[in-house]
């Protein structure tokens, strides 16, 4: 069963699934993929390359699929997907990518709330919540479990780690902690979102493990490498390096951007070794 309004428009090139809604005004371009018992609210304009995989909902006014805003664009080749389950709220913009071949994705179970904005060669993870007007820009990624406050905004080729929690109105420049909480102009690292994993069934032992870890990274000294150390080190002590403590090893140890609320602390550490050899 099919429900499409009259007075949607809808390309021939459009596939269409099982129980799918597509409610009045609606504008269907490109090459789009709707799979099953996915809801189109109304006034939405999907284009280009799309698809929304099962159970998708997109809300008046959103707008998927559309051309890149990256100058650079040369008329690639490019996709969108967003994963099944995800609710796509009012005048959500997520544009097309840039380079041939290239997909923005948008993972399974996402809210993203009214006014936010997904930009060219994004990654969206699973179970992510973008909150009213966040923005992010080209090539940033953010991981599963994440949480952008609204009105924040994300520098191009940042990261968001898993479980991390971005208080509105900050700007990010940097990459965000994985399990890290903060938020600001310039942004401040508050610390380990132990509200967040105990919701999420973190154990006890997990938590104190992740403790651990920040405190290094919250107080340690000297350049991002060493305090990485100090972690692994610590850890071995405790004859154990669970999981998770790899994971924010590994998220730090990738950085290219440097880490918010790190990095500003090992910029002066450098500038008083300098200091002090002058």
């Amino acid at each position: 069963m099919q429900e499409i309004h009259p007075t949607a428009l809808i390309s021939p090139n459009t596939k269409i699934g099982k129980n799918v809604y597509i409610g009045p005004y609606t504008v269907i371009e490109g090459n789009c993929v709707i799979e099953d018992n996915v809801t189109l609210k109304g006034h939405v304009w999907l284009d280009g390359n799309t698809t929304l995989e099962e159970g998708v909902t997109v809300w008046p006014g959103a707008v998927i699929g559309t051309k890149t805003q990256d100058l650079k664009f040369k008329g690639e080749k490019t996709f969108v997907r967003i994963g099944k389950g995800s609710e796509i709220r009012e005048y959500a913009t997520i544009n097309s990518s840039c380079g041939e071949g290239d997909t923005v994705e948008v993972g399974e179970n996402c809210l993203i709330m009214a006014y936010c904005h997904v930009a060219h060669n994004c990654k969206v993870g699973n179970h992510v919540i973008m909150s009213n007007n966040a923005t992010l820009a080209g090539h940033v990624i953010v991981e599963d479990y994440a949480i952008i406050g609204g009105l924040s905004a994300i520098h191009q080729f940042a990261r968001v780690g898993k479980h991390a929690m971005i208080g509105g109105m900050s700007r990010i420049t940097h990459d965000i902690l994985p399990f890290s909480i903060g938020a600001g102009s310039p942004y401040k690292l508050g610390g380990l979102n132990l509200v967040g994993l105990k919701r999420k069934g973190f154990s006890l032992e997990q938590r104190k493990a992740l403790t651990r870890a920040f405190h290094v990274l919250m107080h340690g000294k000297g350049a991002l490498e060493e305090m990485i150390q100090e972690i692994e080190k610590q850890e071995i002590e405790q004859e154990a390096l669970s999981e998770e403590v790899r994971e924010l090893v590994s998220f730090c140890r990738s950085t290219q951007r440097g880490i918010c609320g790190v990095q500003a602390r090992e910029k002066i550490s450098e500038m008083r070794k300098m200091a002090h050899h002058s």
